[in-house]
C-alpha cells in the first residue's frame, strides 16, 4: 500500500497547495483526494470535484457507519476523508495524494499505516508570517491564530507524526523537484 497513498501536511502558508498544483498534473496515475465537508460551497466549487458537500446529518451518518478514514470539526463545520472515494480510486489502480493536517494524519495512519507522509515546512517562522500577510485575505486576529497553530502543528509533526519525507519550501522549483522525486520513487 505504501506506493499508493501519499499524505502531505503543512501549516497554513507553507505552500502545500501551490506545490500540489504545480506537480500533480505530471502524474496521470495520481488523483487528489476529495474531502467531505458540511460547509457551504463557495462560488465556483462543484460537488464531487472540490469537495463532497454533505448536510450535518449526512456527515454524522458517515461517522456512525464508519464511512470516514479520518474526520474533524473545524470552525463549526465537519471535514473528513471518505472511505468510498479512496477505495474506489485504489480499485481503479490509481495512487492518491491527500492534504491532511498533522492531527488528521495520525488518525489516517491508523487505517493506512503504510501511507507515505510528506511534511511541507516553511523556511522560517518569519517567512511563514510574510506569506500569510501577503495573501491579503486574513485579519490580524486570523493571522495570529494561524501562526500560533502553525507552531503547534510543526511541533506535533516533529514529535508525534510519521513523515518519511520533509520538504522545506524555501524555493518553489526546488521544493517541486523534491516532491516529484518522492512521487517517482513509489
Amino acid at each position: 500500500m505504501n506506493n499508493k497513498l501519499f499524505v502531505m501536511s503543512a501549516a497554513s502558508g507553507a505552500g502545500k497547495t501551490t506545490l500540489k498544483d504545480k506537480v500533480i498534473g505530471e502524474f496521470p496515475d495520481i488523483v487528489y483526494s476529495i474531502s467531505a465537508t458540511t460547509r457551504k460551497p463557495r462560488e465556483g466549487e462543484v460537488n464531487g470535484v472540490h469537495y463532497f458537500f454533505k448536510t450535518k446529518e449526512e456527515f454524522e451518518k458517515l461517522i456512525k457507519e464508519d464511512g470516514l478514514i479520518e474526520w474533524n470539526e473545524v470552525h463549526g463545520n465537519y471535514y473528513g476523508t471518505p472511505k468510498f472515494f479512496v477505495e474506489d480510486m485504489l480499485r481503479q489502480g490509481k495512487r492518491v495524494l491527500f492534504d491532511l493536517d498533522v492531527f488528521g494524519k495520525v488518525n489516517f495512519d491508523k487505517v493506512y499505516p503504510d501511507a507515505t507522509g510528506i511534511l511541507i515546512m516553511p523556511p522560517s517562522a518569519e517567512e511563514l508570517e510574510r506569506r500569510l500577510r501577503g495573501r491579503g485575505t486574513d485579519s490580524e486576529e486570523v493571522i495570529q491564530v494561524r501562526l500560533a497553530n502553525a507552531k503547534k502543528e510543526i511541533e506535533f509533526a516533529k514529535t508525534k507524526g510519521k513523515y518519511e519525507y520533509t520538504i522545506v519550501n524555501d524555493d518553489l522549483e526546488k521544493a517541486a523537484n523534491e516532491l516529484r522525486e518522492i512521487l517517482k520513487l513509489k
